[in-house]
């Protein structure tokens, strides 16, 4: 661990964990931001009970879209759901960030020789700053339920739609397959590639790979 005022940066999930297990064990306000549902495995392992839990523990996290796609994280996002907490997409850009208590600040760095690195942060200006982004970030983002409506029959094309892209076949001969029109098949391509943040129709094959979609 390196340490610099209040600035520590710590490597590998067991650390973080042996490092704020207190601060999430006692957390009355947990903010969340990530990509996917790989990066926080520290934040998802649950810490030692307390001897009183405090009440009205919020929780609010935002994702991107990406996470809807993958069945198994969408029983995990219903599971967050059932626990209480609240969830947004957003289609933008985001910092992979923990706030807790609007006190303590996490935030996930690289992945060097496989272990990542996460700061801790403490100082009040830098922690304040990063609030006002949450803050903005969520207002910004759209509710999970209207987001499963708005992009219902995008989920139930989308592993089919990654397989024709794998193969590289025709549209027009995917399109036929799915009972699509050719414009309609190139849009739901197109919105599947701003799921998974794709720029090009190779690198959203990449990435499905990566999340495990294919």
């Amino acid at each position: 661990m390196e340490l610099t005022g209040q600035v520590a940066v710590v490597r590998g999930e067991e650390e973080l964990f042996a490092r704020t297990a207190h601060l999430f064990a006692g957390a009355t306000e947990i903010n969340c931001a990530a990509n996917d549902l790989n990066t926080w495995v520290a934040a998802r392992r649950p810490p030692p009970a307390p001897a009183h839990r405090p009440a009205g523990l919020r929780v609010r996290k935002i994702y991107r879209p990406s996470v809807v796609l993958d069945p198994r994280s969408a029983e995990q996002l219903a599971a967050s759901r059932a626990a209480g907490a609240d969830i947004r997409i957003t289609q933008d850009e985001i910092n992979e960030t923990i706030i807790l208590d609007r006190r303590t600040v996490i935030l996930a760095g690289d992945l060097t020789a496989g272990t990542r690195s996460y700061s801790v942060i403490q100082l009040p200006e830098v922690v304040q700053g990063v609030v006002s982004l949450f803050e903005a970030a969520w207002r910004a983002a759209t509710d999970l339920d209207v987001y499963d409506a708005q992009t219902a029959e995008l989920r139930q094309i989308a592993p089919r739609v990654l397989e024709f892209l794998a193969s590289g076949g025709k549209d027009e001969t995917a399109a036929r397959a799915l009972g699509l029109g050719v414009r309609t098949y190139r849009r739901r391509v197109a919105e599947l590639m701003a799921a998974l943040g794709a720029d090009s129709r190779f690198q959203a094959g990449v990435r499905a790979r990566e999340l495990g979609l294919v």
